[in-house]
């Protein structure tokens, strides 16, 4: 699936739009339609291209100086709160 061009591929279905020839099989029905044998008589080469750039490393991370520095294992924490409910409400505020 690879090696199959999309160019190809729109280029044939372009072709057989404007000319309407092999939309409809005459006779008996192939699975490889125009498109398809399009695809196949040009298929892309299987080896692939030498990079001309070898490929490097990231000279520096910010993430570098915290490496190793957050704990092994989970730690366990405790919360604790508390609720007061005033039923009267708050005392109103002295306007200025």
């Amino acid at each position: 699936m690879d090696r199959l061009s999309f160019t190809v591929a729109l280029n044939a279905a372009r072709d057989q739009v404007t000319t309407a020839s092999g939309i409809l099989p005459s006779g008996t029905a192939q699975l490889v339609g125009t498109i398809g044998r399009a695809l196949l008589d040009n298929l892309l080469p299987t080896h692939r291209r030498q990079r001309l750039k070898a490929r490097s490393l990231k000279s520096h991370s910010k993430y570098a100086p915290n490496t190793a520095q957050h704990p092994a294992t989970a730690q366990t924490y405790t919360f604790h709160t508390e609720i007061a409910i005033m039923e009267k409400g708050l005392a109103p505020r002295s306007h200025r």
